[in-house]
C-alpha cells in the first residue's frame, strides 16, 4: 500500500503515459480498488469482479462515470451485485453526484441481465424482497415488465391506480408471459379477496379474467391497448414521477401532450394546497416543461398564482389579461384572481421572461396590460425591441415639461395600461389638474438607496425618451429624483450636464454618496475636484486607500495642492474607529493641520514611528508653530513632547526629528517588533501597517534567510498583498497544509499570480503540501478558487509541464511511479526532487 491519497495515484496515472500508466495501475492493484470502492460505494470484491484483470481497465473503471460504471456492473446478471448497486443507491460514497444516485437505466438493466432461475435474487437477503420494502412507487417502474411474478404483481398493484391503460395493459401482458393465463387470473382473484387493495380501475381487472379465460390472453389483451400510446418508458416514469411529487422532473425528450391531457382527465393532478404545503400542487411540474398546453398552465395558475408564474416555462396571455378584462383595460387584479390579493404573482419575472421569449408581445403588454407603474417596474430594459416600442409612445409626451410631469403625478393611481398612462399625461384637454412642478418633492439621501414604485418606473420609463426631451425635463426634478439618475440611471454626457447646470454642485454630491459607481461615473467625479464630493466618496468607500491618501495631502486630480478642506475633515471626525482606522491613517503623511489635529484627537497611534511621521510630516508642511499646536493637545506621550518641543527652535530640529523616524523605522527595529507574539489585538505585521508604516521587505527577506525572522511572523507577512515574490518562494520551503477554504498564503498568493504554479511545483516543500495546493488549482470542481485563478493558471499548461517533468524523471517504468507515491507522504523535499529521488532509487547511478 502507498497510503498516498486517490487524488496523487489519480494524477500519477494521468500523467504518465498510457502504457506506463497501465502497468503502475496493476502494480498498485489494491489501492486504485480501495478508492474505485470509496468512489462507487461497492465492496472492493465486487469493483474487482466488475473491471476485471488488467491494468487498462482499471484506469479506464477510474476515468469512467459513476453512471456508466453502475450500468455495466449491473449488466453482469450477479445478483449480490444487483443488491449492493440498489443500496449504494441509497448510501452513496462521497464522490458520487446526486444524478448517479437516480439512475433511471439502473434497475431495467438488472432485470435485463437477471436469471430468474437463480434463487438468490428472491432469498430472503435478495434484492427482490429489497425493492419491495425500500422502492417507491415510480421506481417499480421497470417491474412490470420484468422477469420476477412475484415482483411484477407487488408493483402492479402499488401502481396501477397511476398509470395509464396502455402501461397496465402492458404490464398484464407480462404477467401472461411468466405466469400464463392461470398467473392472471389469480392476480386479479388475490386483488378481489384483498380489501386494501385497489387498482383504481374496476374494468381492469374484468378484462384481466376476460383475458384469462380467452384461449390466446395474450393477443386478447394486446387487442384491447391502444395503439403507440405510452410506449416511452422514460415519458411514462416522468408521468409516475409527478404523479408521485418527486420534486424536479426533467421532462422527457417524446412527450404527447394529449395524452397528458386525458391522464390529467382521468385522474387530475393536484393543483392546491396538501397538508398546508405547496409540493400538493403537482400541476406546477408539468407547467415547467417547455410546450405544455395552454390550458393546464391556467388551471394550475388559478390554483397557484405565483408559484405558476415564478415556475412555468411559458405564461399565457391569457394570465396577464384575463377574461374579466375589459375593452383593453386590465387591473392589476385580473393577474391574481378576484378572490387574490395583490402581490401574490412576480409580475416582474413573468413580463421580463415572456417578453424576452416572444411568448408575449410588448406591444400588446403596453397597450392592455395595468398598472401602468407594475408594468414599468417588470419591463425588460435590456430588451431593445421594449426600449425602441416604449420611445415610440413616448413621442407623445415631446419635450413639454407639464406633461412628463403630469405623467408622473399620475403614475401611482393609474390602474390602466402605460400607453393610457402617457395619453392621459399628454392630453391637454383633460379635466383633471395637471402638474407645473414636481409633486411631493425630496431631497437626495446619504447614502443613496435605490428607487421604488413610482420612481423607479418614471426613471425606467425616462430613460427610454429621447435626448432632447430629457435635457428639456430635468431642470425639473426634485433632488431625490436628480439623485436616482445620476447614480442608478445612465444618462448621456448632455443630459448629465444638463443636471448639473440646473442642479449644481449639489447633484454630483449626491451622486457621490453610493458604491454603486461604475468607473467610468468614478473617474468623473474624482476629476471635479469639488470637496463635497471628494468628502461622499471618502466616506461612502467609493475610493481606494491611494485615493484618500491624495485627498487628505490635499492633492488635487487637476495639478496643484490645497488645504485639505472641512467637508473631508467631518468625514474623518465621524468615521468609526473600528472599521474605518484606515481612513484616518491614510492622512498620516498628510502634514496638513487638520488632518493631523483630527487624527491625533481621536487614534491612539501604537507605533512609535507613526507618531514621529505624522510630526515630521506636519512640520515639513507646516512649520514648528504647526507642530506646537499637535503637541498642545496633549495626546501625544508626554516623552515625545518633551523632546519634540525642544527641537522646534533648534536650527536643524526638524532633521534630528528625522534621524529620530529613521531610527523608528530602522529595519532591525522592526524585525524584532514583527518576531515578539501577537497580542489579543492581532498580529504584529497588521499593527504595523494599521499604522501605516511600511515594512522594510529586502531586509526582511534577508532576515528569514539568516533565520532571524520567525515563523509566525513570515506567516503573517506572507498573507500581505504587498508582499514581494522574494520572500514568498522563500516561504515556500515549509509550504503550510492546504485548508478547506483558500485563504492560506500560497493560495492567496496563486490568486494574486505573485507565484504561479510552477513555483509551487518546484519550490514547495514537503511535496505533499506542494502537491495539495496544486490539485486545488486543477481541480475543476472547485469553481470559485478556479475562476478567481483564472489570470494565472492555465490548467491545461499545468498538466503539461508536469507530465513532462514526470517524464524527465520517472519515465516509463512503474517502479519509479510507484516508489515515487510511497513516498509522497513523507518526503520532506519538494515534488521535483521527489521525482529524481524515486528516480534514483529504482536506477541507482553507476
Amino acid at each position: 500500500m502507498t497510503h498516498s491519497s486517490p487524488a496523487a495515484l489519480r494524477l500519477a496515472l494521468r500523467l504518465a503515459a498510457p502504457d506506463t500508466a497501465d502497468a503502475l495501475a496493476e502494480r498498485l492493484r489494491p489501492d486504485l480498488l480501495a478508492a474505485l470502492s470509496n468512489r462507487f460505494g461497492l465492496p472492493e470484491e465486487m469493483v474487482e469482479a466488475v473491471t476485471g484483470p488488467g491494468g487498462a481497465a482499471l484506469r479506464a473503471a477510474l476515468d469512467a462515470g459513476p453512471e456508466a460504471f453502475l450500468i455495466r456492473a449491473a449488466e453482469t446478471g450477479d445478483p449480490v451485485i444487483a443488491r449492493a448497486l440498489w443500496k449504494a443507491r441509497y448510501r452513496p460514497a462521497p464522490q458520487q453526484s446526486r444524478r448517479a444516485r437516480d439512475l433511471p437505466d439502473l434497475l431495467p438493466a438488472i432485470l435485463r441481465a437477471a436469471d430468474p432461475t437463480d434463487p438468490r435474487w428472491e432469498d430472503e437477503d435478495g434484492l427482490v424482497p429489497l425493492l419491495q420494502d425500500e422502492a417507491s412507487g415510480f421506481e417499480l417502474l421497470p417491474a412490470l415488465t420484468g422477469p420476477f411474478p412475484q415482483l411484477l404483481s407487488f408493483a402492479l398493484v402499488r401502481l396501477a391506480p397511476f398509470l395509464p391503460l396502455p402501461a397496465a395493459l402492458d404490464a398484464c401482458v407480462a404477467l401472461v408471459q411468466l405466469a400464463g393465463a392461470e398467473g392472471l387470473l389469480a392476480f386479479a382473484d388475490g386483488v378481489e379477496r384483498a380489501p386494501d387493495f385497489d387498482l383504481g380501475r374496476p374494468e381492469l381487472l374484468e378484462v384481466m379474467r376476460a383475458a384469462a379465460a380467452d384461449a390466446d390472453p395474450e393477443a386478447f389483451l394486446r387487442e384491447r391497448r391502444p395503439v403507440g400510446e405510452w410506449t416511452d418508458p422514460a415519458a411514462l416514469r416522468a408521468l409516475l414521477m409527478v404523479r408521485n411529487g418527486a420534486g424536479a422532473v426533467a421532462k422527457p425528450a417524446a412527450l404527447d401532450w394529449d395524452l397528458v391531457r386525458r391522464e390529467h382527465a382521468r385522474l387530475p393532478f393536484e393543483t392546491g394546497r396538501t397538508g398546508g404545503r405547496q409540493s400538493g400542487n403537482r400541476l406546477s411540474q408539468l407547467t415547467r416543461w417547455e410546450g405544455c398546453p395552454d390550458d393546464l398552465v391556467m388551471e394550475c395558475f388559478r390554483a397557484d398564482p405565483w408559484r405558476t408564474s415564478r415556475g412555468a416555462a411559458e405564461l399565457p396571455f391569457e394570465a396577464l389579461v384575463g377574461p374579466e378584462a375589459a375593452a383593453g383595460k386590465v387591473p392589476f387584479e385580473a393577474l391574481v384572481g378576484p378572490e387574490a390579493a395583490a402581490g401574490k404573482v412576480p409580475f416582474g419575472e413573468v413580463l421580463g421572461r415572456s417578453i424576452r421569449t416572444g411568448r408575449l408581445p410588448v406591444e400588446r403588454v403596453l397597450a392592455e396590460v395595468g398598472p401602468a407603474t407594475e408594468v414599468l417596474n417588470a419591463l425588460p430594459y435590456d430588451h431593445e425591441p421594449t426600449r425602441k416600442a416604449l420611445a415610440g409612445l413616448l413621442d407623445r409626451l415631446g419635450t413639454d415639461p407639464v406633461n412628463w410631469l403630469t405623467c408622473y403625478a399620475r403614475m401611482g393611481r393609474a390602474r390602466g395600461s402605460v400607453a393610457e398612462l402617457i395619453d392621459d399625461a399628454a392630453s391637454a384637454g383633460s379635466a383633471k389638474k395637471r402638474s407645473t412642478t414636481w409633486p411631493r418633492p425630496l431631497e437626495a439621501v446619504l447614502p443613496a438607496t435605490p428607487p421604488e414604485a413610482s420612481r423607479a418606473a418614471f426613471l425606467s420609463l425616462f430613460q427610454c425618451a429621447s435626448e432632447e426631451a430629457q435635457i428639456a425635463v430635468v431642470p425639473h426634478f426634485d433632488p431625490r429624483a436628480v439623485q436616482h439618475l445620476l447614480v442608478y440611471g445612465d444618462p448621456a454626457p448632455a443630459v448629465r450636464d444638463a443636471v448639473v447646470a440646473a442642479h449644481g454642485v449639489s447633484a454630483q454630491a449626491a451622486q457621490a454618496a453610493t458604491t454603486a459607481l461604475s468607473p467610468e461615473k468614478l473617474a468623473y467625479l474624482l476629476d471635479l475636484d469639488e470637496p463635497q464630493v471628494d468628502a461622499n466618496l471618502f466616506f461612502h468607500r467609493g475610493i481606494d486607500q491611494r485615493e484618500r491618501e491624495r485627498m487628505l495631502a490635499g492633492r488635487l486630480r487637476g495639478g496643484g495642492t490645497r488645504t485639505v478642506p472641512e467637508e473631508l475633515l467631518h468625514v474623518l471626525r465621524e468615521a468609526h474607529l473600528s472599521h474605518h482606522r484606515h481612513w484616518l491613517i491614510a492622512g498620516l503623511d498628510s502634514g496638513d493641520l487638520g488632518v493631523a489635529r483630527t487624527i491625533v484627537g481621536r487614534l491612539k497611534l501604537r507605533i512609535p514611528a507613526a507618531r514621529l511621521r505624522l510630526l515630521v510630516a506636519v512640520w515639513e508642511r507646516g512649520g514648528p508653530d504647526a507642530v506646537r499646536e499637535i503637541l498642545a493637545m496633549d495626546r501625544l506621550p508626554l516623552t515625545l513632547r518633551r523632546q519634540t518641543e525642544k527641537l522646534l527652535d533648534v536650527p536643524d530640529g526638524l532633521d534630528r526629528l528625522r534621524a529620530r523616524l529613521a531610527a523608528e523605522e530602522d529595519p532591525a527595529k522592526l524585525l524584532a517588533f514583527l518576531n515578539k507574539a501577537p497580542g489579543y489585538d492581532g498580529d504584529q505585521a497588521s499593527k504595523l501597517t494599521g499604522d501605516g508604516i511600511p515594512l522594510p521587505w529586502p531586509d526582511l527577506v534577508a532576515a528569514h534567510r539568516s533565520g532571524t525572522l520567525a515563523p509566525s511572523a513570515a506567516k503573517d507577512l506572507a498573507e500581505l498583498a504587498d508582499c514581494p515574490r522574494e520572500l514568498l518562494l522563500e516561504l515556500l520551503s515549509s509550504t503550510p497544509e492546504l485548508g478547506r477554504s483558500n485563504l492560506s498564503w500560497p493560495q492567496l498568493a496563486l490568486r494574486r499570480g505573485t507565484l504561479t504554479p510552477e513555483d509551487v511545483l518546484n519550490r514547495a516543500a514537503p511535496a505533499r503540501q506542494g502537491l495539495a495546493h496544486l490539485l486545488r488549482l486543477l481541480n475543476s470542481s472547485d469553481r470559485q478558487a478556479n475562476q478567481r485563478a483564472a489570470r494565472q493558471v492555465d490548467r491545461q499548461e499545468l498538466r503539461t509541464r508536469a507530465a513532462a517533468l514526470t517524464a524527465e524523471h520517472l519515465g516509463s517504468d512503474p517502479e519509479a511511479w510507484a516508489v515515487c507515491l510511497q513516498l509522497l507522504p513523507t518526503f520532506a523535499g519538494t515534488l521535483t526532487e521527489l521525482f529524481a529521488t524515486a528516480a534514483a532509487i529504482v536506477r541507482p547511478p553507476a
